[in-house]
């Protein structure tokens, strides 16, 4: 996972790099540009913020998350080398926002609005989702969140468990998604059958023509 985002206005030149989900306790360690974020329990890097980072990369023109390319990743990578930081960050372009299709669906034992769903993704693969969504329903295409995806709010998805069932990944709603003109209330974003096929990665451009 390789997450990174940046807001000058409110963090000055900090790029905020996440790579693990978060721990119940953490502890920051800096070295003088780069404050590494572990999880106490088991030493385990969460993450980056990489200080003065304009001087690293230069000017990022970007306020929210930030897509590096290999080039910057390497430059990052021996920003930590330089400061004997044995971690090492991994270049990740696998798309997060992808059609899925719901294969399964099964009522949740544990609550009466939750269903848990099978979906199809990228690369056949199958994931299990739990979704609140009103309108879920078996046999539709959907975009899915995947694990490591950060949503428009800054939401990063992580995997996890909805009352006891084990979670990866999220059905997005349009609102969820910042879709021009989508309802302004929960519901998964339901795809026309013709408009990507699934698993391809999921098009913004083309989700704003939806409600038009």
């Amino acid at each position: 996972m390789l997450i990174a985002s940046y807001n000058r206005k409110v963090l000055g030149d900090i790029l905020v790099v996440v790579v693990d989900q978060d721990g119940e306790e953490q502890v920051t360690e800096v070295k003088n540009n780069v404050a590494i974020i572990k999880d106490v329990e088991n030493d385990r890097v969460l993450g980056f913020n990489f200080l003065n980072v304009s001087q690293i990369l230069g000017e990022i023109e970007v306020n929210g998350q930030v897509f590096l390319t290999p080039e910057q990743v390497e430059k990052l990578n021996q920003v930590l080398r330089d400061n004997e930081i044995t971690a090492e960050l991994e270049f990740d372009d696998s798309p997060k926002f992808v059609v899925g299709h719901v294969e399964s669906l099964e009522e949740h034992p544990n609550s009466d609005h939750l269903h848990i769903t099978k979906t199809r993704v990228d690369n056949n693969q199958e994931v299990q989702i739990v979704s609140g969504s009103p309108n879920i329903a078996n046999d539709i295409r959907v975009v899915v969140a995947k694990v490591g995806a950060m949503m428009p709010s800054g939401l990063i998805i992580f995997p996890g468990e909805l009352r006891g069932v084990a979670s990866n990944g999220m059905i997005c709603s349009g609102r969820e998604l910042e879709i021009k003109n989508a309802p302004q209330k929960p519901g998964a974003l339901i795809l026309p059958n013709d408009f990507q096929e699934v698993g391809q990665p999921f098009d913004f451009k083309l989700g704003d023509l939806l409600f038009q």
